[in-house]
């Protein structure tokens, strides 16, 4: 085992990574995958990681991207072990292509992973990539979160790799003879990291030769803050979770902005939304404040929007207004039998109990009692058929002066009901 190898080493037992379970390699086919398949194979052969499948991801984006594929096959064949080459489509439409891109290489490698019980996927992100990321969210505008960088290991993705410099891994290559793919898209300045790892950072070094160990330091302070953020939005969720995307705006209103803006961006990445900017932190966080005035409002977000509803704060997918469910169904029981159930209408009154028999319209009741306005529009009433009068009014309850009995049936207690019938 030779240095580098002893590096990830270490490096997969700092990132918790099980040793007796498979283990998924990303490789491209580049320097820094292959240098990282090639020490992953060998430490496998030792006995220090479990069985190793080398996964390429074909995106398709080249005429001669096959090529690639080819070449990680014999990396793998060399080494020993397996080869999966999945082929992605990759959406041109939507924004950044790099960005789609990594979506659908992400979701390719989840789907092998769970398809293989991998207990790990192992990516080969260097101290470069750590560097570029850190300069590309900085001109962008970023907060403490953003200035962290690439986190070491998030769920099943560890990247052992991240403390290694460049020039390591290309001494490595060469030493062991490892083939590596040439991808002339890591040099076309239309891409964002391109221009920043092209031009930008070779600016940035002339003005000062240690600008990327001093950014590495300003990441993993940052990294420190973040797991300070990471720890509080933890007891927000706790506090003001309702269910699955929807939240106590009221709650949320009284935290620190930073807390704020770390718990929503984790959230809307949750539900297929972001990455959020400045702009749309600010847009969210005046949406937040604005809970306990009433009424409903909206703000559109990459990917998703986000609704206030007055003290409930809820994520949906963009193109997707939420809307209630189908209604369970109503068994009703009183005195004045028989009665009707229907949906409300506009111009309806009642005369709820709190009110001990004064008539209002059902719209003003709705209102009064903070009833959403996508959950009221498919209210339901339940009137006497004798006359009409509305005894009971869903989210409200009873009228004044009702002996009426409402209960609402489960699914299979409606089932089994008709079935009595």
């Amino acid at each position: 085992m030779d240095r580098f190898q002893r590096a990830v080493d270490r490096a997969l037992d700092e990132l918790a990574v099980d040793r007796a379970a498979p283990v998924l390699v990303a490789c491209s086919g580049g320097p820094d995958s292959a240098a990282l398949a090639h020490a992953a194979m060998a430490l496998a052969a030792a006995g220090r990681l479990g069985p190793v499948t080398l996964c390429h991801v074909d995106h398709q984006l080249r005429p001669d991207s096959a090529a690639d594929g080819r070449l990680v096959a014999g990396l793998a064949a060399s080494g020993g072990a397996e080869a999966v080459v999945v082929k992605v489509d990759v959406a041109r439409d939507q924004g950044s292509l790099e960005a789609a891109a990594r979506a659908a290489r992400y979701r390719a490698l989840a789907e092998v992973a769970a398809a293989r019980g991998a207990g790990a996927i192992l990516v080969g992100h260097t101290s470069r990539d750590q560097v570029e990321t850190v300069v590309m969210r900085l001109l962008r505008g970023t907060g403490v979160a953003g200035l962290a960088g690439i986190p070491a290991r998030r769920g099943l993705v560890a990247r052992p790799l991240l403390a290694r410099r460049r020039e390591e891994i290309e001494d490595y290559c060469r030493s062991h003879a490892i083939p590596v793919a040439d991808d002339p898209s890591n040099r076309d300045l239309r891409h964002f990291r391109n221009r920043v790892r092209l031009e930008i950072l070779p600016a940035l070094r002339r003005a000062n030769p240690s600008i990327d160990a001093a950014l590495l330091r300003a990441a993993a302070a940052a990294g420190e803050a973040r797991a300070v953020l990471d720890f509080a939005a933890g007891l927000l969720a706790e506090k003001a979770r309702v269910d699955a995307g929807c939240w106590r705006a009221d709650l949320l209103a009284r935290a620190p902005r930073a807390v704020l803006a770390h718990l929503l961006a984790a959230e809307v990445g949750a539900v297929g939304g972001g990455p959020l900017g400045a702009r749309h932190h600010e847009a969210l966080a005046r949406l937040v404040g604005s809970a306990g005035r009433g009424g409903s409002a909206r703000v559109d977000l990459p990917g998703i929007t986000a609704w206030r509803e007055y003290d409930l704060l809820r994520l949906e997918p963009t193109g997707r207004e939420p809307e209630p469910g189908s209604p369970p169904p109503l068994e009703v029981s009183g005195p004045d039998a028989p009665y009707l159930v229907r949906p409300w209408q506009p111009g309806d009154r009642m005369q709820p109990a709190r009110l001990r028999g004064r008539s209002r319209k059902l719209s003003d009741l709705f209102i009064d009692a903070r009833v959403p306005r996508r959950i009221r529009a498919a209210a339901r009433v339940v009137t006497r058929a004798s006359d009409g009068r509305i005894e009971w009014a869903e989210h409200l309850g009873p009228a004044f002066g009702s002996s009426i009995a409402v209960v609402t049936l489960t699914p299979r207690e409606s089932v089994a009901t008709n079935k009595n019938r």
